[in-house]
C-alpha cells in the first residue's frame, strides 16, 4: 500500500505545481516522463516553504514553518512523511542524492523571508539568491542528468545562473506585492518608491547576462530535459523584454504578465525548433 502513497502524494505535487503555476507546468509537461515527476515533487516542496512566509499573514508562520522544517527532517531519517508534498520530495531526494546543504540553505533563504526586510549589499542579496532560486536549479539538474555526476558538475554553474535569473525576474516582477504587502526591497541601495530608470537598466542588464550564460547550459543539458527548460527559458527571457520596454514608474503600480495566447506562440515556436534541432 506503500506505493499507493507514493502515487497519491505524486498527483499531489502535480496538482500544486498545476494551481499555483501554469507557465511552470506547461513548460514540465514538456520533460520526458522518466524524469517529469521528481520535478513536480521539488516544485511541490519549494511552493510549499514560499506559500508560509507570503501568504499565511493571519497564521504564526514561524511557528508553520518550523513544523515544516522539522517534518521535511523526519521525513528524510524514516523515509515517508504523512504530509504527501514532503513525502514525495524525501522520495525524490533520496532517489537523486540531491545534498542535503542545498535544501539547507534553500530553508535558510526562506526563513530569511519572516524577518528580513531589506538587503543592503550585494553579498547579501547574492546568499539569498543562490539559497532561494539557485539551490533549485542545481536540484531540477541532478534529477536532469540521472546519475551523470560529470555532466551534473559541467552544467552546475549555468543551472545556477538560470535559477538566479528566474528570481531576479521574479524580483521585478513582484515588485508591487513585495513593497506594499510584504515590506521587502531585494535590490540594494535603491530606494523603491524612487527607483530611476538607470537604476532599472542595470538590473535588466544584470538579468540579461545570468539568461545569456543559462543558455549555454541549457543547450548541453539531456534530451530528456531540454525542450521544458527551453520554454521556460523562452516564457521568462519574453517577460524580461516586457519589463524592460515599460516605463519604470509602472513596475510599483501592477504586476507585468504575459499573456496565455504569448504563452502558447512561445510553446510553439520553441517545439518547433527543438524538432528542428536548432538550438
Amino acid at each position: 500500500m506503500k506505493k499507493l502513497f507514493d502515487e497519491v502524494s505524486a498527483d499531489c505535487a502535480k496538482l500544486v505545481t498545476k494551481k499555483y503555476s501554469t507557465s511552470f507546468s506547461l513548460a514540465v509537461k514538456l520533460l520526458s516522463s522518466s524524469i517529469r515527476s521528481d520535478i513536480y515533487n521539488i516544485y511541490g516542496f519549494v511552493r510549499f516553504a514560499d506559500e508560509i512566509v507570503d501568504s499565511f499573514h493571519e497564521y504564526p508562520k514561524q511557528v508553520l514553518f518550523n513544523r515544516f522544517e522539522q517534518a521535511y527532517k523526519d521525513s528524510i531519517t524514516d523515509g515517508i512523511s504523512l504530509n504527501p508534498i514532503l513525502n514525495a520530495f524525501q522520495k525524490t531526494v533520496n532517489k537523486h542524492t540531491i545534498d542535503h546543504s542545498q535544501i539547507e540553505s534553500f530553508m535558510r533563504s526562506m526563513k530569511a523571508d519572516l524577518a528580513k526586510q531589506t538587503y543592503e549589499t550585494k553579498e547579501e542579496i547574492d546568499d539569498y539568491v543562490y539559497g532561494s532560486a539557485d539551490v533549485v536549479g542545481l536540484m531540477c539538474l541532478k534529477v536532469f542528468v540521472q546519475g551523470d555526476e560529470k555532466k551534473y558538475e559541467h552544467l552546475k554553474e549555468t543551472a545556477m545562473r538560470l535559477g538566479s535569473a528566474f528570481q531576479k525576474v521574479n524580483f521585478l516582477r513582484d515588485l508591487k506585492d513585495d513593497y506594499e504587502l510584504l515590506n521587502r526591497s531585494y535590490f540594494p541601495n535603491v530606494d523603491l518608491k524612487n527607483i530611476t530608470q538607470v537604476q532599472k537598466d542595470l538590473i535588466i542588464d544584470e538579468i540579461k547576462e545570468d539568461f545569456n550564460e543559462a543558455f549555454k547550459g541549457i543547450i548541453q543539458l539531456p534530451i530528456e530535459a531540454k525542450l521544458g527548460v527551453y520554454v521556460a527559458y523562452k516564457y521568462y527571457t519574453r517577460l524580461l523584454n516586457k519589463l524592460e520596454k515599460i516605463p519604470v514608474e509602472r513596475l510599483l503600480k501592477e504586476r507585468i504578465r504575459i499573456s496565455n495566447t504569448t504563452k502558447m506562440v512561445i510553446l510553439g515556436k520553441s517545439y518547433l525548433r527543438f524538432q528542428l534541432n536548432m538550438f
